[in-house]
């Protein structure tokens, strides 16, 4: 009932920090949620209160983490444009929601991309929507893409794996991200790095990344920048054959899957090649993706880019420089 009277801006409007919002209003208010429910014309804040019931009822992916339909009507909620009798930053609209999710054991705070998100306190768990890579970016991100693909030009195998990979893939919700020998080779059995994923049943999945700088192709030979699907294939074989050692159980474990990673293009001839291969064996253990996959996660998870990662640009007669 306290978030219903929040959304519906039950305050006396000099000390307000919420909009009022009536009957229209609250409908507009959760069609800007991404949800399909519209105001009955009953008591608003039993109405908000009865709905946000049934939004909290639906699948959500732990038992830390509200789901995503209640996550956005509070980042909808919290918007700063959205702010009244105070600026952006919203401290008092941010301080009474919290004492509203306090009790539940939740705390909304305002990140970097001055987006609003839930906490769970005792976890600290973060909830965050699933990023997607396939939707339009913005200009800022389009420039963020252009300054990794400069990046990815010059970076060797290491830093491939060292500085995106590892980042990303933690960034991503995987956990115990672990270089495998990649440097000097040793016991690596073709794998760069292992790492855990954690489902919502508890069940623990273990993953094996291995990672190329160049371009993927099924030409006969490996050439100087380019390397054949094949040899890819073999050592990814190799990998879901033999086990890694995870030291927080103080067991070893096979790896249920692998991602074949290219920081470089995976051809189509490559693709099909894998394609078929991986069909014959009817295997669904080998995943692969290349470097506009690894660009286009990278930019919709909001990561900082490696250092040394800026495109030197020329400046134009209406740019400032930097």
């Amino acid at each position: 009932m306290q978030i219903a009277d929040i959304i519906c801006g039950n305050f006396k409007a000099e000390e307000s920090f919420f909009r009022y919002r009536s009957s229209s209003y609250l409908t507009e208010f959760f069609e800007d949620c991404d949800t399909h429910y519209k105001h009955d014309g009953s008591t608003r804040n039993y109405w908000v209160a009865e709905t946000l019931q049934k939004i909290l009822a639906e699948s959500h992916p732990n038992a830390n983490t509200p789901p995503e339909t209640f996550s956005r009507v509070i980042r909808t909620l919290m918007d700063p444009g959205e702010a009244v009798n105070e600026g952006a930053e919203r401290g008092g609209a941010l301080a009474l929601l919290n004492t509203a999710l306090a009790r539940e054991g939740y705390e909304a705070f305002y990140a970097a991309d001055k987006r609003c998100y839930l906490r769970h306190a005792a976890t600290d768990t973060v909830a965050k929507p699933s990023p997607n890579p396939h939707r339009p970016f913005s200009p800022s991100e389009l420039k963020r893409r252009e300054q990794l693909i400069a990046y990815l030009d010059d970076a060797s195998e290491d830093a491939l794996t060292e500085e995106v990979l590892l980042p990303l893939f933690r960034q991503l919700g995987f956990h115990r991200v672990t270089l495998a020998g990649h440097k000097d080779k040793a016991l690596e059995y073709g794998k760069d790095v292992w790492m855990k994923f954690t489902l919502p049943t508890q069940h623990v999945i273990y993953f094996g990344i291995q990672a190329k700088k160049g371009k993927l192709d099924a030409a006969g030979v490996s050439r100087a920048a380019n390397v054949n699907v094949a040899e890819i294939h073999n050592q990814v074989t190799m990998m879901l054959g033999h086990e890694i050692f995870d030291p927080e159980i103080g067991k070893r474990a096979l790896v249920d899957h692998a991602f074949i990673v290219a920081g470089g293009e995976i051809t189509k001839a490559a693709r099909n090649w894998l394609g078929n291969k991986l069909d014959a064996s009817k295997r669904s253990q080998i995943m692969f993706m290349d470097r506009d996959d690894i660009l286009n996660l990278y930019v919709v998870t909001n990561l900082p880019l490696p250092s040394g990662a800026l495109l030197e640009m020329e400046p134009s007669d209406d740019d400032v420089p930097f």
